[in-house]
């Protein structure tokens, strides 16, 4: 502030109150822990299926140009690579 001039707002007091709750007022967040991995210890273990070997850079490139470019088909609507439609 500028010498001379006063501000309109009130200062600010002191101290301040501070309720405070104890934590069994207020409301559970998330469960008990009784109940923790309920759900994954439940889930039948399913081994993992074998795939094939990922392409990787040239033979990846060309999978990709042959896939967008030489085996489209003309005509009819576009489809997303994810499509399952024929």
């Amino acid at each position: 502030l500028a010498q001379g001039s006063h501000s309109t707002r009130t200062p600010l007091p002191a101290f301040r109150i501070v309720l405070y709750q104890p934590q069994e007022a207020m409301g559970k967040v998330h469960g008990s822990l009784a109940r923790a991995g309920k759900v994954k210890n439940q889930t039948p273990k399913v081994a993992k299926a074998e795939k094939k070997k990922v392409l990787t850079g040239r033979a990846k490139k060309r999978f990709v140009y042959n896939r967008r470019f030489v085996s489209v088909v003309k005509g009819g609507p576009k489809r997303g690579p994810n499509s399952n439609m024929k």
